[in-house]
Order: structure tokens, then sequence, then C-alpha cells
């Protein structure tokens, strides 16, 4: 997935990912809400999925705020949704809370994909194997582990505790993969999908 997040992204920034993305027949471009309908007129004659983020990149918006903001979202015409939890939630054992909100977002997306950004970088060890049962007793498509806005992104340790740890979802790495031998790594120990704003640099490196 070929991301655009950044706070001060302008059109014709948009329009060269959608370009490079139509050039390189990538996956997706995966932008903020606010482009969803650009993205998906830029892109209606093409492959290329639009993706878009919710709750980005705290997480710490209200459930049905994140779930207004998802369908939205697929009104505007996005094909994924990628969603941030609530770290707090999380810290505070709000298990419940945390599945519920999940199930709320997916029923919000209208049939389309749904990952769940659980932000590892913040995580302990046993918090990241909790949100691998959370999500895997979800409604939810994938796990992925990382806005690429906090202290790190995806690590090759966090994808392998993933693999070992979700059942009958898949997995995204994020933020911070900087080569092609990167997304080769996270790809074998279990990654079913990559998100960098590095693509078109790691496809050539490649």
């Amino acid at each position: 997935e070929h991301t655009l997040l950044k706070q001060d992204a302008k059109l014709e920034d948009f329009i060269k990912l959608f370009n490079e993305a139509k050039a390189h027949k990538f996956l997706g471009v995966c932008i903020n809400p606010a482009y969803v309908k650009l993205a998906k007129e830029n892109l209606k004659d093409n492959d290329v999925k639009v993706i878009t983020v919710i709750g980005f990149p705290l997480g710490a918006n209200r459930s049905d705020v994140k779930a207004f903001e998802a369908s939205k979202a697929v009104e505007d015409g996005a094909d994924e949704i990628d969603m941030v939890i609530n770290i707090g939630f999380l810290k505070d054992k709000k298990y419940d809370e945390l599945l519920n909100e999940i199930n709320e977002i997916k029923k919000a997306c209208d049939g389309r994909l749904l990952k769940v950004i659980i932000e590892t970088c913040l995580l302990s060890y046993d918090e990241k194997i909790k949100m691998c049962e959370i999500v895997s007793q979800s409604n939810a498509d994938f796990i992925k582990t990382s806005t690429g806005f906090s202290t790190s992104g995806a690590t090759f340790d966090d994808i392998k505790l993933m693999k070992e740890h979700i059942n009958g979802k898949k997995i995204k790495a994020a933020g911070g993969i900087k080569s092609f031998s990167d997304g080769e790594k996270f790809i074998s120990l279990g990654a079913d999908r990559l998100g960098t704003s590095r693509l078109v640099k790691i496809m050539k490196e490649g």
C-alpha cells in the first residue's frame, strides 16, 4: 500500500501518489479521509484500492465518532478502512470496550475490509498478545502494527509475535519499512500486507 498521511501534504503530492500507484500497479493508496473522494476520482479507471484511516493517529476519539467517520469514508468511496484502537482502553484492561468498538466500526464499513492498528511500540509484550486475542475474536480482517506517527513502526519481532498469536486474521506491517530486503523479511515472517510511504524508492532499489 502506497501511503501518504502527512499533515502538510498538498494536492500535487496526492496526484503524484495516485500516478505512482497506477504506474507501478500497487495494491492501493492509503490516505487521510478528507482525500478519499479525490483518490476515488483519480483512480476510477484502475484496480488501485482506496484505503483510509479512522481515529488516526491517536485512536482516542469516541467509538461512535470513529464509526461515523468510517461510514462517511465508505460513502466517499473508501475500499478499505484502517482504524486505530483506543490504547488507553487496553492499558486499563477495558477489553470488552475494545472488542465492541472494533465490531461497531466493522459494521460501519459495510462489507469493506477493516484493519486494526494496535500501535505496537506503545504496548508491552503481554498487551500485544492480548490485542492479537481481541482482534482474533472480532469481525475485523487484519491486525496492523503501527500508525508510523509514534515512537517507532513495524519490527520483525512484532510480526513474528503476531503470526504466533493471531487466529484467522491477516497481518499488515506498517511504519519504518525502509528497504526491499525489509519488505521481504516482513513477508517471510508472516505479514500479508506492507504499508509504506517509501514504496517507489523501495521498488527502485529492488
